[in-house]
């Protein structure tokens, strides 16, 4: 899995006014927090340095430095501005290499199905896993296969091989389904019909 450096510098003000202040000069409001990390650390980084972290489907650790403060991080959550989609606020979750961290991690879609070729659309139902297990144990991306997918059917949760981590989305779930479009659909009941 990739690691990203965000060079950051500490808030002193924690304050509305502060923190326009920060934003208008291009920066993040951001905060780290979890094992390892007695208080809560509040700092800013530039905006710029998310970039490859945020508008990728990879999934990436973050070593965060903060004014010479080193810590192994993930982002837990990312606030945008719901009009210019602006990045306003990050949440790092810090961890260690001895305990599992939970992360969703992007599916990757592989093979080509049946029934795609028989005129079925491939429709994603859920494009991430919630999974559980050490930072150096988890995939850049999960692969899954739809090769043996036929009109109608579906590739579920509980399909995944996982290696040296555990998911923890539920086994029921869809992840990707061969829809039939309309027009398939009286044929593929009238070819049953006839089967029958």
């Amino acid at each position: 899995m990739k690691s990203l450096e965000i060079i950051g510098f500490k808030r002193a003000n924690l304050d509305s006014p502060s923190i326009s202040e920060i934003r208008e000069e291009g920066n993040v409001p951001c905060v780290v927090y979890g094992p390892g990390i007695k208080e809560q650390i509040h700092f800013y980084a530039p905006a710029i340095l998310f970039r490859e972290l945020l508008y990728t489907p990879e999934v990436h650790m973050v070593e965060l430095n903060v004014e010479g403060t080193k810590v192994k991080a993930i982002l837990r959550e990312a606030q945008f501005h719901p009009v210019s989609d602006v990045l306003l606020h990050a949440d790092f979750l810090a961890y260690s290499d001895k305990k599992p961290i939970k992360m969703d991690i992007p599916v990757d879609i592989q093979g080509s199905a049946p029934g795609i070729l028989k005129g079925g659309k491939l429709e994603m139902k859920t494009r991430t896993l919630t999974v559980k297990g050490l930072a150096q144990d988890l995939p850049d991306s999960i692969p899954v296969s739809i090769s043996n997918l036929e009109l109608g059917k579906s590739v579920k949760v509980h399909d995944v091989r996982a290696e040296g981590f555990e998911i923890l989305t539920n086994p029921s779930v869809s992840i990707a389904t061969i829809g039939i479009p309309r027009a398939l659909r009286g044929k593929k009941n009238n070819e049953e019909e006839e089967e029958a």
